[in-house]
C-alpha cells in the first residue's frame, strides 16, 4: 500500500525543482566538490514515523552516490533522540536536498503520530478511523499513506470514486427535483455500476428513514450528539454503515467510538497538522576545513 515508486518521484522531483531550480548557491560555493560527509536524520521528540521511501528518494534524485539506510521503518514508533536514517554521500548534495526531506518526514509523521494517537483512543471498539479529503494539493497520496502508518483508515481518494451525497448536493437536488429524496437515491443506483458505493450525509435523525429507504451503502451522521449517534446506530440496525463526522477530538473520541459507529472520519488528521520535529544532523568533524586563498 505504498505509494508507487513512479508517483513518488514524480512528486519528490518537484519539490527539489522547487527548491533549487538552479542548484544551491551557498552549497555550491562553499563547499569542496569532494566533501563527504555522514549525516543523520534525528527525532528531537517522540512519534511514529513515516516518509522512508520519499526521504530517500529526496536524496538519490538529487545525487545517486548518496545512500540512505533507514534504522526505523515507516510506521515504528520511535523516542526522542532516536536516529531515523543515516545519509552518506557528496556533502553538497545532501545540503542541497535535507530541507525538501526533513519538510516531507515531519509533515508526514506528524500526520502518522496523530492518527496513531486517535487510533489508540478508539481501541477496543469497531469503530475505524479514517481521513478525509482535507488534505494538501498535490500531496493526497503521500498524507493518506502517512495515516495508514499511523493505523488509520482511507476514506474516497477522490470524487471519482464513489457517490458522496452531502448537504450542498442535497440542497441543490431540493430546489431542482420534484422527485423525493429516496426516489432521488433509487434512480441513481439505477445508473451507476454495481461496484459503485454510496454514501450520504444527514445531520438530524428525522432524515435516516429516507435514506435507508434508498438502500444507500453508508450514512454519515455529520455534528450528531453522542445521543444521537447512538440512537441512529439502533435506527440504521446494521442496514448501512455509520459514519460519525464534524468537529471530533481527541477527547472525545473515545465516547463517539463507544456509541458503536463503523467508521469517525477526521478531517484534522491532514489539514489541522503539525509537523514533527525531526532535524539532519551532520557529525562534528566531516566536514572538512576550508582554508583561505
Amino acid at each position: 500500500m505504498k505509494p508507487s515508486r513512479e508517483a513518488t518521484h514524480s512528486i519528490v522531483r518537484m519539490a527539489l525543482l522547487e527548491d533549487a531550480p538552479w542548484g544551491d548557491l551557498t552549497s555550491q560555493t562553499l563547499i569542496p566538490a569532494t566533501a563527504k560527509v555522514t549525516a543523520q536524520l534525528v527525532a528531537r521528540e517522540q512519534g511514529v514515523f513515516c516518509g522512508q521511501d520519499i526521504v530517500a528518494a529526496a536524496f538519490s534524485l538529487t545525487d545517486p552516490a548518496i545512500t540512505t539506510n533507514f534504522q526505523i521503518i515507516d510506521g515504528e514508533a520511535f523516542t526522542a533522540g532516536a536516529v531515523i536514517a543515516t545519509i552518506d554521500g557528496p556533502a553538497r548534495a545532501i545540503l542541497q536536498a535535507e530541507r525538501v526531506a526533513l519538510n516531507f518526514a515531519q509533515r508526514l509523521s506528524g500526520i502518522a503520530t496523530l492518527t496513531s494517537a486517535y487510533v489508540a483512543e478508539a481501541a477496543g471498539t469497531k469503530a475505524r478511523i479514517v481521513d478525509t479529503r482535507k488534505t494538501t494539493p498535490g500531496l493526497r497520496l503521500f498524507e493518506r499513506y502517512a495515516v495508514r502508518c499511523g493505523g488509520g483508515h482511507n476514506h474516497r481518494f477522490s470524487l471519482s470514486d464513489a457517490v458522496m451525497a452531502k448537504d450542498n448536493h442535497l440542497a441543490v437536488m431540493a430546489d431542482h427535483s420534484s422527485s423525493s429524496l429516496t426516489d432521488s437515491l433509487l434512480a441513481l443506483r439505477a445508473i451507476v455500476p454495481h461496484t459503485t458505493h454510496i454514501e450520504v450525509e444527514v445531520d438530524r435523525l428525522e432524515q435516516i428513514d429516507a435514506v435507508l429507504a434508498a438502500n444507500v451503502d453508508t450514512i454519515l451522521l455529520d455534528n450528531f450528539s453522542l445521543d444521537d449517534l447512538r440512537t441512529a446506530v439502533q435506527q440504521i440496525n446494521g442496514r448501512a454503515l455509520t459514519e460519525a463526522s464534524g468537529g471530533i477530538t481527541l477527547n472525545v473520541i473515545r465516547d463517539i467510538a463507544a456509541t458503536g459507529v463503523d467508521l469517525i472520519s477526521i478531517g484534522a488528521l491532514t489539514h489541522n497538522v503539525r509537523a514533527l520535529d525531526l532535524g539532519l544532523d551532520i557529525h562534528p568533524g566531516v566536514v572538512p576545513t576550508i582554508k583561505p586563498a
